[in-house]
């Protein structure tokens, strides 16, 4: 099963979980591409789940929104991504939503047509439920530093994991401090306060809408302090 997922480590040896390159072509053999512009939503939380998305080109945030309005990023998907498989596998509601941070292209499978290749092509099967159990690690390892990490070490950490994801050619990470602060679930005041201080120590280098790791073995030194 392990072979039929592809895994992309970050320096904090959390997964990014992709089908494995052909079994992606597998999945969406034959299907149209869809351009989709930056800013618009690919579905929303509780919306009917009648599809699953793959990412040809392109980011899309997935985030979760509390009755309130309040809003938790919990990844960021890049190319060869799968995006709605829980829903289209399980019949249920969306648990997140789906929105493009670039202009994208992405493929798409009705639920009809993914349990009809999944019954055509059984290594589909397996490659989709390591893509859950995956998941679900990663889901696991974020509540753990949610509970058990300070604001600090969470920052770091995340910062790593998005250095590795979508810098740009000179390594600066097109973020705010505010889409920041919605990753983590915490104020952005409380971000900006330790951005402040890490430019200040040389770690960071901040620009209006990016920042850019300057010593990121500093950072990985944060993100695993121990807990006082």
């Amino acid at each position: 099963m392990a072979g039929d997922v592809a895994f992309g480590e970050t320096q904090q040896d959390q997964p990014q979980a992709r089908l494995r390159e052909d079994l992606f072509a597998l999945l969406f053999a034959g299907c149209g591409q869809e351009r989709v512009q930056a800013g618009q939503n690919l579905f929303m939380q509780d919306d009917e789940a009648d599809r699953v998305y793959g990412v040809l080109n392109g980011t899309v945030e997935i985030a979760i929104y509390s009755e309130g309005g309040r809003k938790l990023v919990a990844n960021i998907e890049t190319a060869k991504s799968l995006i709605g498989e829980i829903g289209a596998l399980d019949g249920g509601l969306r648990t997140a939503t789906a929105t493009c941070l670039t202009d994208s292209v992405l493929v798409s499978v009705s639920r009809r047509q993914l349990f009809d290749r999944i019954e055509a092509h059984p290594q589909l099967a397996s490659a989709m439920i390591g893509l859950l159990c995956a998941r679900l690690r990663w889901v696991s390892a974020e509540l753990g530093d949610q509970a058990l990490l300070k604001i600090e070490a969470r920052l770091a950490k995340r910062l790593l994991f998005l250095s590795e994801l979508i810098p740009d050619e000179e390594g600066w990470i097109r973020i705010s401090q505010s889409e920041l602060a919605e990753f983590l679930g915490a104020t952005r005041e409380s971000v900006n306060k330790t951005l402040t201080d890490w430019r200040r120590l040389g770690v960071i280098e901040i620009r209006r809408g990016g920042l850019k790791i300057v010593n990121g073995r500093a950072l990985e030194r944060i993100g695993s302090a121990p807990e006082d």
